[in-house]
């Protein structure tokens, strides 16, 4: 049951997270680009912006399609299924700290993310989801 409820709660968050990025992609709400400066000054060359909305989108598109199987383990799989499923999710969330971490931290030192430590924030938001997965797969 806890791993039911720990995957639904993922699927409503990041659900946020893609309407943000395809309809509000210039937000700063739902983890959507805004809070990048370089999404604006990116407005500032037509070529560019449309590269990065794509880029945008293509990554809602992509986290569609996860949000749809986990919608399906949830319906239709068993509960070794969904615990497996969230500690697949563990191991591939994780992989934030190898690219994404250091490279907005390092745009976040410069002062190319608003607000201020904003890359502290997610990494410890990250962090969150690692653990409740973990525990969810570990417990159910």
């Amino acid at each position: 049951m806890f791993a039911t409820v720990v995957i639904l709660a993922f699927i409503i968050l990041e659900f946020s997270n893609v309407l943000a990025l395809y309809f509000a992609p210039g937000s700063k709400y739902a983890n959507a680009v805004g809070v990048f400066s370089a999404w604006e000054r990116s407005k500032q060359d037509p070529e560019i912006h449309d590269f990065i909305r794509y880029l945008v989108f293509w990554v809602a598109g992509a986290k569609l399609i996860f949000l749809f199987l986990l919608g399906v383990i949830v319906l239709y799989g068993s509960p070794d299924l969904q615990r497996m499923s969230l500690a697949a999710l563990c191991l591939a969330t994780l992989s934030f700290y190898w690219r994404l971490f250091p490279l907005i931290r390092k745009l976040d030192q410069h002062g190319k993310i608003q607000p201020k430590n904003y890359s502290r924030i997610l990494g410890g938001m990250i962090a969150v989801f690692i653990v409740l997965f973990a525990l969810a797969a570990i417990s159910g």
